[in-house]
Formats: structure tokens, C-alpha cells, sequence
């Protein structure tokens, strides 16, 4: 974990992000790219689309500002000593995030969310839902103040199809680097039950092969009315300190387990969630 980005638009959402990353970053000696995207309008950063003399002191004011804000938010104690490259770019934020993130080689992006008011309301309006549907990294998504952001058990949740195996490496990693008790979970359902047997022998082929077979994987198999109220159920009487998912890319975190998980799973998880993007 040598490289996170943390976008920020600087609200205390963004900052409760940059604590948890900062934490991070002090742990594994990681670099953190703190970027900022100014979303102005097109006539202010095409000479195109207006006049130069009027649109350039108008980009220059709103870079000035970002930079002000860049010094007081790297003035935190917290930052101190840390390896911290701060930028601003003119673009929609959604793609600038991804394109920063793979330009820069990044391994993880941590962004803050208000969750209560749905994920669409998350950092930077829906670009948060964007960023955790089609991010090729891990995105770890935060929205309480983690004064000490230490993982004991971390809920990966998981319908065992052996094609998205590759997930499992992903959470077994994280995992690992925290020093986290790994728990993979299928949720039972009325709708799609299978015995309990039944459950835990697809867990195990799921684990099978994935080069962590000897690794201390606990497995669970939960009965619950819905997969989202399985996943937040199980999570809160482990007290785990993570919650990881899969995302179907373009299909969106509406489509993970065929369907059956909704963005409402991040939106009402109070704790902090990893997503992975199958």
C-alpha cells in the first residue's frame, strides 16, 4: 500500500477520510495524493468558450483558494512527517479521480461519505457512487471520525461464485496488512435458500484455490430477510471494524449478488466499507 488518494473537496466528510488514510499511510510508510477537482464551468477553463481577459483571473482566483485551503488542511498535526503531494485540476470529478488514480499508480482510494442522505449524496454529489462502481482499485469509503482506525475483524461478504475469486484475494490481502481476523460471510435468504451444508461447502471451494487456503479465513453463514440486512446484522454483533463487498462495475453496487444488494448497504453502514470491483 505505497500510493493512496484521497479526493477532497474539504468539507469535515473529506477530512474524516484523510485521517483514516493519514493513519494508514503512517503505518505502511505510503504516499498520499491529496487531490482537489475544480469543477468550473466550461467557459471558464476553454478560451473557446469565452474571453481569456475575463475567464483567466477567475481560474486563477478559484486555484488560489484551493491552495489556501491545500495550506491550512496540511498545517494539521496529523499530516506531520507524512509524504503528502497535494493537486488541483480542472475537470469533472469523477474522471479525474480515475485517471489520477491510475496515472499515479495508486493502490487505494479513501473517500469520505455523509451516508444518512444516501449514497447519492455522498463526497462530490454521485461521483463517490462512480468512483466505488468502477474504481479498478479498492475504495474504501469512510463517514465517522476514526481517531484510531484499527481493524480486529473484517467482514468480507461474498455469494461464492468462484469466477469473482479473485475478490477474496483482494480482501485477504487487506486483511493481512491490517492484521485483521478475516470473516467470509454468504447471507442465507428466503428467496434463494440453500441449507446451511450446502452454504459453507460453497465457501469452502470458493476459498479452494485461491492461494489462501491455509490462511485463518473463519467462515459464517447468516440467515437474514435480505442480503443487505444480513451483511449490517452479522457486522454489528462481530462489532466488526470493516465491511468489504464486491461491485459489478457498470452494473453497479445495485447488481452485486445478482441484484440483490443495493447502494443502500454502503448508504446505511455505519462502519467503514472496502468495495472491490469484480
Amino acid at each position: 500500500m505505497k500510493k493512496i488518494l484521497v479526493p477532497t473537496d474539504f468539507s469535515d466528510q473529506a477530512e474524516k477520510a484523510l485521517k483514516v488514510a493519514a493513519q494508514l499511510a503512517r503505518k505502511f510508510d505510503s504516499e498520499i495524493y491529496l487531490l482537489h477537482m475544480l469543477e468550473l464551468p466550461l467557459q471558464l477553463i476553454d478560451p473557446v468558450q469565452g474571453s481569456n481577459t475575463h475567464n483567466l483571473p477567475e481560474s486563477i482566483f478559484f486555484m488560489k483558494l484551493a491552495h489556501q485551503r491545500f495550506s491550512k488542511l496540511m498545517a494539521k498535526p496529523y499530516l506531520k512527517d507524512l509524504k503528502v503531494k497535494e493537486t488541483v485540476l480542472f475537470h469533472q470529478a469523477f474522471e479525474g479521480i480515475r485517471e489520477v488514480s491510475e496515472e499515479r499508480k495508486c493502490d487505494l482510494i479513501v473517500m469520505g461519505s455523509h451516508g444518512a442522505s444516501g449514497i447519492r449524496e455522498m463526497f462530490i454529489g454521485s461521483n463517490t457512487e462512480k468512483v466505488v462502481r468502477t474504481s479498478n482499485i479498492p475504495v474504501l469509503v469512510i463517514k465517522k471520525d476514526n481517531p484510531n482506525f484499527k481493524v480486529e475483524d473484517f467482514v468480507f461478504a461474498t455469494d461464492a461464485d468462484e469466477a469473482n475469486r479473485h475478490t477474496l484475494n483482494h480482501a485477504a490481502e487487506i486483511a493481512k496488512k491490517l492484521s485483521a481476523n478475516l470473516h467470509l460471510l454468504f447471507i442465507n435468504t428466503p428467496n434463494n435458500f440453500i441449507t446451511s451444508q450446502e452454504a459453507y461447502d460453497l465457501l469452502d471451494r470458493f476459498i479452494e484455490g485461491s492461494g489462501f487456503e491455509n490462511e485463518n479465513i473463519k467462515t459464517h453463514v447468516y440467515n437474514d430477510t435480505s442480503v443487505e440486512k444480513g451483511i449490517l446484522n452479522f457486522a454489528r454483533n462481530l462489532d466488526a471494524g470493516l465491511i468489504g463487498i464486491s461491485t459489478h462495475g457498470r452494473k453497479g453496487i445495485a447488481h452485486f449478488f445478482n441484484g440483490s444488494v443495493s447502494e443502500d448497504l454502503v448508504n446505511h453502514a455505519n462502519r467503514p466499507v472496502v468495495t472491490f470491483r469484480i
